[in-house]
């Protein structure tokens, strides 16, 4: 390998990349973010990288889950509340479910950047650029909104900034306390299936805490019950405003990525000798790897290779994506050869990107795939004996009617009624919730069977 730095990526092929009109100003752009301050610490992502450790070692579960593509517009308190709460919500359920702690990681305080399968698109005979993300371009199909601008960059350091504030207000600051277990559920989603369970193991955690705080157990006294550990993640999408962010952790000496706790490398960008790879295998955060069809075992082991040179549990997440018809069919080589080979991984579900469909002229990913997929990934992690570790997921806090199905039934003829999505469709607060319970129920499964799948190894 050769030596690596923070832009060393640049003398690698690329793809997925906006052209610039004036790089001038994209220059004076990263040099100007490389002089704002960090947006997250190299402890924090350390302190995520040891959580992770122990979901590989099938200990822990990881949830990660946000908007497909943060919008500049839809910014506000309200809508990070919301988010912060169904996440909050599922991670309870899951808890309570596996009997195991839940790794909460966040799509959101730096997703704004998304690939694309062209570089153009084209509307009543005009051609424009695709719309890549708030951080690069406009959703408006006009030259001006479609044309890249570097100054979107500082727009999206300043939001994520803000983002994380927040998020370390109601994370740290008493709102995710158990005992405000019964006040997460929104208003739309109380009338729902899904609310009487969730009030029902609500009330469950409440009798426990009650008993706790008798003897003499109370969230005053113990952080864990009041507080809870909440990481953001995003695409490494965008490498100029990543290196910008690419700092040396001064207790270390070591480089870190400040522009999220977890980054990851996404389908499109995960050739082993290309830039997106260049710069991930240097930095030491947490890294996700997005595993779609095309990937092969020798492949990916040569990218772990890459990536995880001395296989260090919890810097590598594996996020297969393959679609619920085609899980079966390519997910169980690439877990044999991780397993063969001894390498240290979690694996996550990411049931989304591959159940996209287009319905009623919308994109959507209708409900039963999205579960049929989580179901295929448990199935095929136990049957090798290994640990379905994690769920990547695309969904937000608001009432809107993206994805078809879940109990609500949501008809395809009904998607644009709210359908808010700046790029893919996401999972409501409704269907997220559905989603856990119904995860809740392969955790205790996998939960059930792991004593006698170590007296057989053993």
């Amino acid at each position: 390998m050769t030596k690596w730095s923070p832009n060393s990526w640049r003398g690698k092929p690329i793809s997925q990349v906006p052209a610039y009109p004036d790089q001038d100003a994209v220059a004076a752009t990263e040099k100007q973010l490389a002089s704002y301050p960090p947006l997250v610490f190299a402890g924090e992502a350390r302190k995520l990288k040891k959580q992770l450790a122990t979901v590989a070692e099938g200990q822990a579960f990881l949830l990660q889950g946000g908007d497909c593509a943060e919008s500049f517009a839809e910014h506000g308190a309200d809508n990070i509340r919301d988010f912060f709460r169904v996440f909050l919500q599922m991670a309870v359920v899951l808890t309570y479910a596996g009997a195991q702690p839940v790794v909460k990681v966040g799509r959101i305080a730096g997703q704004f950047a998304k690939p694309r399968s062209s570089d153009s698109e084209t509307k009543d005979g005009i051609t424009l650029p695709s719309y890549r993300g708030d951080i690069i371009n406009g959703i408006e199909f006009d030259e001006a909104s479609r044309t890249p601008d570097p100054a979107r960059q500082r727009m999206a350091y300043r939001q994520s900034a803000a983002t994380l504030n927040l998020l370390r207000a109601f994370a740290q600051g008493g709102y995710a306390s158990l005992d405000n277990v019964h006040q997460w559920m929104l208003g739309f989603v109380s009338d729902s299936p899904q609310a009487e369970r969730y009030q029902e193991l609500a009330s469950h955690i409440t009798e426990t805490i009650n008993f706790m705080k008798a003897i003499g157990i109370t969230s005053e006294g113990h952080a864990s019950l009041r507080e809870t550990d909440f990481y953001t993640s995003h695409e490494a999408l965008l490498l100029g405003y990543e290196e910008a962010l690419t700092r040396v952790d001064s207790t270390s000496g070591d480089w870190y990525a400040t522009s999220g706790h977890m980054i990851w490398i996404g389908d499109r960008t995960r050739q082993p000798e290309q830039a997106h790879v260049e710069y991930c295998r240097g930095i030491k955060n947490p890294l996700g790897l997005k595993c779609g069809p095309s990937m092969t075992p020798d492949g990916l082991i040569r990218l772990i290779d890459i990536l995880n040179p001395d296989n260090e549990a919890g810097r590598l997440t594996l996020i297969a994506r393959f679609g619920h018809e085609k899980v079966a069919e390519h997910l169980p080589q690439l877990v044999r050869a991780v397993q063969k080979e001894g390498r240290k991984v979690v694996w996550s579900c990411d049931p989304m990107h591959g159940n996209t469909i287009t319905a009623a002229g919308y994109k959507t990913r209708p409900f039963d795939r999205i579960l049929s997929e989580v179901e295929t990934f448990f199935d095929v992690h136990r049957a090798e004996g290994s640990h379905p570790g994690g769920i990547h997921i695309e969904m937000t806090g608001k009432n809107v009617t993206e994805c078809t199905g879940g109990a609500r039934a949501i008809r395809d003829d009904e998607l644009q009624d709210r359908y808010h999505t700046h790029c893919d469709p996401r999972l409501n607060a409704d269907q997220a919730l559905e989603l856990s319970f119904l995860l809740s129920g392969l955790l205790k499964k996998a939960h059930a069977n792991q004593p006698e799948k170590k007296a057989v190894n053993g």
